[in-house]
């Protein structure tokens, strides 16, 4: 199992008046990870384009835990939570940690991936689905299973 991290400096634009990372701020480095995870597994958004499908998500939730600081380091990471057969469907849970290496917060997506064209959900290529299998996956992972299964 892969374990796939990003290391961040944060910045000026995340944090609010108050001195707090702003909430919305957690998930974009989520998202940044899971970007760079598809990238680094060969799908870019050109790649994307390429197989006219894209990512989607049903819902987003995020637990904090640890206050992080202006131009502090913070490592956020990517693990499978639960996926289906071919990767249709799937959630990935992200923890981000501060510069002392203590968790500060954890995001949790579900989403699948859509046939752009057909505005349809659909099956990510086996390449795509094969990235996902690599992933460390979470102590609670768990088979998605569809309705036609």
């Amino acid at each position: 199992m892969k374990n796939y991290t990003i290391t961040f400096t944060t910045r000026w634009a995340d944090f609010d008046p108050n001195r707090h990372m702003r909430h919305t701020a957690y998930n974009d480095y989520a998202a940044e990870v899971r970007t760079r995870f598809f990238k680094a597994n060969g799908f870019s958004l050109d790649d994307f384009a390429k197989f006219n499908i894209g990512p989607i998500l049903f819902q987003e939730s995020t637990n904090f835990v640890k206050e992080i600081h202006l131009g502090e380091t913070i490592t956020a990471n990517i693990k499978i939570e639960a996926s289906s057969k071919k990767a249709e469907r799937w959630r990935i849970a992200h923890e981000i940690f501060n510069e002392q290496g203590k968790l500060a917060a954890q995001i949790k997506v579900y989403g699948a991936w859509i046939d752009l064209s057909k505005r349809k959900l659909t099956a990510p290529p086996e390449s795509m689905q094969t990235a996902f299998e690599s992933l460390q996956k979470t102590e609670n992972f768990t088979v998605i299973k569809l309705k036609d299964e």
